[in-house]
């Protein structure tokens, strides 16, 4: 026990999450890859590069929480470097699923915008912590955090809108926690609020050519998935078309033959006939599986993780450290929180894989990182924790101390007195 103490510091309760979150992802991605073999024609090849992946997280998680927290401020370095990449996905990236969002090394495929998420989060925090006053944030805090969050999701949006709507809505909160001006986050709410009427007109009456004529092909995917979604009209059951819609029509089948425990560990159905049921519909086939106890289970897994981070934010000595924990904890369940709504049919598809669960390179290394963080920040947190009750430990040693050497000569002062009454009386 005290070896793993030793190794595995910071918050007991993170690690096990953590822990919970690898052996629940190993299980569902080897359940549901089933459209991989398949494809791959090696029924091990899917799970054994994602045990791959999960162990190299392991080991990003492990070698970050030993790291000092002060040298987490250097990656904001990495978001001018993050523009630069995301500039070439818009230029010569992957294209896969009909989106450009990866950039192929051969080995490997990488995507920025990961990176981006990463960055912009240290540099909000960085900002928010360098303007804090007495009175609250200072206003110009609110003109360079909108700023760097437009720059980024300018490279985003395009091609991946959920993306950017996750790290608009992660900076809001950024900045609401760390006391920005209500009167200026309310303007840039009015102001969203008009961008996004004017948005969904333009996605909603102009012609798909136009947009395929400037470039912008995903367009025309958000305009067919909102119509799809909001579309009132009830279709007879017979007359359902279940292959135009197969991502949806199937993961609702999933979670309607769920019941409370599931099918087990290993029995889905419905994983053979969605294509991303590794990834952005692995909640669906949680559920399947594992039933609506599953499905709670998983969600109240990142409810926990995200109190637990709030835990750890109030215990922290500088406003830097809390702001990036409680930034890493907002886009996490976030994220978690669109692909549950996507799975269970609540908002339209989005594209999210589930944190730390769903089958992903990027994704898996960057969110090893955010758990590295917050473990490197709990053990800071912890440690001095450890050395206040050590001095105050101290303190009331010494005053013991004192105490008992104060009783002592008085003690000795009276015996003095006493010894010299009696020898006065004796003469």
């Amino acid at each position: 026990m005290d070896l793993l103490k030793k190794l595995f510091k910071g918050d007991r309760i993170i690690w096990i999450i953590f822990m919970l979150f690898c052996l629940i992802s190993i299980i569902e991605v080897f359940s549901a890859s089933s459209t991989l073999t398949f494809k791959s024609g090696d029924h091990w090849r899917p799970i054994t590069s994602h045990i791959t992946l999960i162990m190299a997280g392991t080991i990003i998680v492990f070698f970050t929480h030993l790291m000092p927290c002060r040298w987490f401020k250097k990656l904001n370095m990495l978001l001018p470097v993050s523009w630069v990449l995301l500039a070439v996905v818009l230029i010569q990236g992957v294209m896969t699923n009909g989106a450009k969002r990866w950039i192929d090394l051969g080995f490997f495929q990488f995507q920025p915008s990961e990176v981006a998420k990463l960055a912009l989060i240290i540099s909000v925090s960085i900002i928010l912590a360098k303007f804090q006053r007495e009175e609250g944030t200072d206003k110009k805090a609110f003109k360079y955090i909108l700023l760097l969050t437009s720059v980024t999701v300018f490279f985003i949006f395009t091609e991946n809108l959920s993306t950017a709507v996750l790290l608009c809505a992660t900076v809001f909160v950024m900045m609401f926690i760390g006391r920005v001006p209500i009167k200026q986050l309310g303007k840039l709410v009015g102001i969203c609020a008009l961008g996004l009427v004017l948005f969904i007109g333009a996605i909603k009456f102009i012609p798909n050519q136009a947009w395929d004529a400037i470039g912008l092909h995903r367009f025309t995917t958000w305009k067919s998935r909102i119509d799809n979604h909001f579309s009132q009209t009830q279709v007879p059951a017979a007359k359902f078309d279940i292959d135009n819609d197969a991502q949806v029509a199937h993961a609702n089948i999933a979670i309607a033959t769920s019941h409370i425990l599931g099918k087990g560990p290993g029995n889905s159905v419905q994983r053979d006939f969605l294509s991303q049921a590794f990834s952005d519909f692995i909640y669906a086939i949680i559920i399947e599986e594992l039933g609506l106890i599953g499905g709670a289970f998983v969600a109240l897994l990142y409810i926990v993780l995200l109190l637990r981070i709030g835990k750890i934010a109030r215990g922290c000595d500088e406003s830097y450290y809390a702001l990036l924990i409680m930034g890493i904890g907002v886009l996490l369940s976030i994220q978690a929180m669109f692909n549950m709504l996507v799975a269970v049919g609540i908002i339209p598809v989005t594209g999210q894989p589930l944190p730390l669960i769903s089958k992903g390179g990027t994704s898996m290394l960057i969110n090893s990182v955010y758990i590295g963080i917050i473990l490197s920040i709990s053990r800071h947190v912890y440690e001095l924790q450890a050395k206040k009750e050590e001095e105050e430990a101290l303190k009331e040693a010494q005053l013991h101390d004192a105490a008992i050497s104060i009783l002592k000569n008085a003690a000795l002062e009276l015996a003095e007195k006493d010894s010299a009454e009696k020898d006065k009386e004796t003469n």
